[in-house]
């Protein structure tokens, strides 16, 4: 019954640590969904503002259309007297050249009168000298002579006179006319770029028409979409809901199975106390005598004021830096790897199912370890560090928990081994509680592979 108890305390331990790797997990997918949900609350609620926005962009949509639309009726009003205008300087041009040949016309003139003038003063002249030779018979001739000379002289200044500002205002007629044809070409580009214009701005109607369509497509879209989120919204929270049920049930299990564990493992405790022999028996007197070895070995010390109760009894665990899983140090550590290592190393090579000797004091702290388990840790290494670097660290499970609060010579159990990231081995351990001064300090553990 022993043994038996002894497999079902085993195959309590290997179930209960899948439920609990199990359990691991949903919990870990739980705390997902949470983050999902919660992405998905904030999903919701831009959603929203998408919807809202949509419902905007549509609305400006509109808007814009009907802005285009009465602008592009003033633009194309304003286009149509712009290019009246240009026309009409255009046609400038023509009478300005018509303008420019009256005045040349007027210069001919202005230039055929200059020369009469010129003629007439010649006539004066000639008059003046014949009147002059006529002595007092022509000297009315001489006066009308003289006058002819005076008024060929003034038409000659006004016909200079008109002559130099036909010349000012053909020089500004042209110029003017060099502005006005410059204008015109740019005119008859504005014309293009005018033409250009119109075309562009039918175009922008036609985009904003199109604009105006997508808009209503995404406010369909956004509205179905928001529906989907609101559904999904439901279905996470369904789940998480199942999901957190779930949780529990696995838990409730797993609390279960511990406890068939316990009675399990109390009865193959029991049995190993009943004086007959079993497969246990020689891992029990195995733990005895290493338990007694370590015990004789501290009191020597103790003694000889090698080591003191306050270093022994040490609890301030100092963290140790940079070390993951977080390894500890206390006044007890120097010693115990010194001193109780080898005992730890010689006991387990004492029989190939012994997977270790160790130390674990009340507070589930293992000073030492053998060797094999007390390598230097590797920097990033999580997962090597827990299985070879198990010195320094504590531990703690129901069973560990169970032998360090109860009385008795030693504890037989089956327990699951701890070895991180939700990997675990089912053990059997010898126990053996150890005191020094008549204070419990802790257990001698034996595990063994069966």
């Amino acid at each position: 019954m022993g043994e038996r108890s002894g497999d079902i305390a085993l195959q309590c331990s290997e179930a209960a640590g899948y439920l609990s790797e199990l359990n691991r997990r949903i919990g870990a997918d739980c705390v997902q969904l949470a983050a999902l949900q919660d992405t998905m609350e904030r999903l919701a609620a831009n959603q929203s503002e998408s919807v809202a926005a949509a419902h905007e962009l549509r609305a400006t949509a509109r808007r814009a259309d009907d802005m285009l639309a009465q602008g592009h009726e003033g633009a194309t009003l304003s286009l149509s007297e712009v290019s009246g205008l240009i026309e009409h300087v255009t046609s400038l041009e023509g009478d300005l050249r018509r303008f420019l040949e009256i005045i040349g016309t007027v210069g001919s003139i202005s230039e055929e009168l200059g020369a009469i003038a010129r003629q007439t003063r010649l006539l004066g002249v000639n008059a003046s000298i014949e009147a002059a030779r006529g002595g007092e018979a022509t000297m009315g001739f001489a006066v009308v002579a003289d006058e002819i000379r005076r008024l060929a002289g003034q038409a000659g200044e006004s016909a200079a006179s008109v002559g130099e500002k036909l010349s000012q205002l053909d020089r500004d007629a042209r110029r003017l006319i060099g502005g006005v044809e410059s204008n015109i070409a740019r005119g008859r580009g504005v014309n293009a770029h005018l033409d250009h214009l119109r075309g562009t701005m039918a175009d922008m109607a036609a985009l904003v028409g199109q604009f105006g369509d997508r808009s209503q497509a995404i406010v369909a879209c956004t509205d179905a979409a928001d529906a989907d989120v609101t559904t999904l919204s439901a279905g996470l929270e369904q789940f998480g809901q199942s999901s957190r049920v779930n949780a529990s049930g696995v838990d409730g299990a797993r609390r279960q199975l511990e406890g068939l564990e316990s009675l399990a493992n109390d009865m193959l405790n029991a049995t190993a106390h009943g004086g007959g022999r079993t497969r246990n028996s020689r891992y029990i007197a195995l733990a005895e005598e290493g338990a007694d070895e370590v015990q004789q070995l501290v009191q020597q010390a103790l003694d000889r004021g090698l080591l003191s109760m306050e270093a022994l009894f040490d609890r301030r665990y100092a963290p140790v830096a940079g070390t993951d899983p977080v390894q500890y140090h206390n006044g007890f550590v120097g010693f115990a790897d010194t001193m109780l290592r080898p005992i730890l190393d010689r006991r387990t090579g004492e029989d190939k199912a012994i997977i270790g000797c160790c130390l674990i004091d009340q507070n589930g702290f293992l000073p030492t370890h053998i060797s094999r388990r007390s390598q230097p840790q590797r920097p990033g290494d999580h997962r090597w560090n827990l299985e070879n670097a198990r010195n320094r660290q504590i531990f703690m499970d129901s069973q560990t928990r169970r032998a360090l609060d109860q009385d008795g010579d030693f504890f037989l159990f089956t327990y699951r081994q701890d070895l991180g990231e939700g990997r675990y081995r089912a053990l059997r351990s010898v126990f053996v509680p150890l005191a020094w001064g008549g204070r419990r300090w802790g257990l001698y553990e034996v595990g063994y592979l069966i």
